[in-house]
Parts: structure tokens; sequence; C-alpha cells
């Protein structure tokens, strides 16, 4: 579900920040050789990350769910010098292509990268985070969110991506449509819960802005 059309789409791309060239590359090699490009955040997603990481220029950032690692790059591009990312992905066919593409970075040696469950991984992280980036699968988001909540700092970001659901959260919910049920769920969770304030961009598929109280 398209929520601009692709003209307008193509406008907004056109009047934002170029995308940098590392991120090209990865974006074009990703289309190449890698299944489900789509789930890439792509230009404009990357552009808005860049800007809110560089708006709030945060220390630690956790990710949940790295794909090729273009959204970890542009997240990168807030953080402090002597920040670090860490990002969590439980493909390992995956691991090379994002590494490669991390070292050509500035930020190679400040990203950690985490290999299986997510909910094993973040309760054994002893940092505490100023921005956190959700985008894995959907069913799990709430217990993302509710993990991740104690390590977060006053003041502090999560950004969850998807929330739109192309749009199938207006529609009748199938009943073994368990993702958008999820989502849902995690929409009216955040909407609700008085530990956080939370604004819902209808940017590509959706992107929840929750600030930690």
């Amino acid at each position: 579900m398209h929520f601009l059309s692709e003209e307008l789409e193509d406008y907004v791309e056109r009047h934002s920040e170029n995308e940098p060239e590392l991120l090209a590359a990865l974006n074009r090699e990703t289309h190449l050789k890698i299944l489900s490009p789509r789930m890439l955040s792509g230009h404009f997603q990357g552009r808005v990350l860049s800007m809110l990481s560089k708006l709030i220029r945060p220390k630690n950032i956790l990710e949940i769910g790295t794909y090729t690692g273009y959204s970890a790059l542009c997240l990168c591009e807030g953080m402090t010098a002597d920040g670090v990312l860490h990002t969590i992905d439980i493909k390992d066919e995956l691991v090379g292509f994002q590494r490669k593409y991390f070292d050509q970075s500035p930020w190679g040696k400040q990203i950690v990268q985490h290999l299986g469950p997510a909910t094993e991984i973040i309760p054994n992280l002893t940092d505490t985070f100023d921005l956190v980036f959700i985008d894995a699968d959907k069913e799990n988001y709430q217990n993302y969110y509710e993990l991740i909540l104690p390590k977060m700092n006053q003041g502090g970001v999560i950004l969850s991506d998807n929330v739109l659901w192309s749009g199938k959260v207006l529609e009748p919910l199938k009943d073994n449509d368990r993702s958008t049920k999820a989502l849902m769920a995690y929409n009216e969770h955040l909407k609700n819960d008085p530990r956080v304030e939370t604004v819902l961009l209808p940017i590509r598929d959706g992107l929840t802005v929750s600030r930690v109280l």
C-alpha cells in the first residue's frame, strides 16, 4: 500500500538530503544479491533515521533487526564520538555482508554485532541506551519493548518500524494474521503507556517515535 503517490514519494526523496555513496552502494548490492530487499530502510527513511539520531546525539544505540546494515549506518551518523551501536539479528548468512559495509564506514569499530534471538540477547546487555530502533519480527515487538524499556535512559527514544504494516492495521483482521494482530496491539500499548510519549509518523510503512519519560 502506498500512502503517497509514487510521484510525491519521488519529490519528497529529491528534496531531502542525498543518500551517502556508501549507503547507495549497500542499497544496490542488497537489491542485487539479498532476498527481500524491500526490508531495506532505503534513502528517505534512512535520512529520517539519520536526522533523528543527529538531533538525539545518542551515546549508546540498540538496533533490533540488522538486515544488511543500512539503518545501523544511518543511526551511527548522529552517534557521539565515543558511542557504541549494538545490532541484533538471527540470520548468520548476513553477518559478513553487514561487516563489509560497517568496516568501510567511520564507525566500524563502534558497531557490535550480535547473532541470535533478541529476547535472549537483550537481557545480557549491560549498556543503557539513548536510542533504540525496533525493526524485526512483528509478533515480538511488545516483548522487545518491555525488555528494553528498563535499559533506556530518561529522555531516550524508541523508534518502531512498520507499524502501519501496508495499511493492514485498518483492514478487517484475518484469523491467521498474527503479525497484524501483534502490531495493532503494540500500537495501542504505546499510545496508552504512561511511561512514554508517542507520535506515529506516516513515513514509509509507519514509524513510531516514543520518548521515555
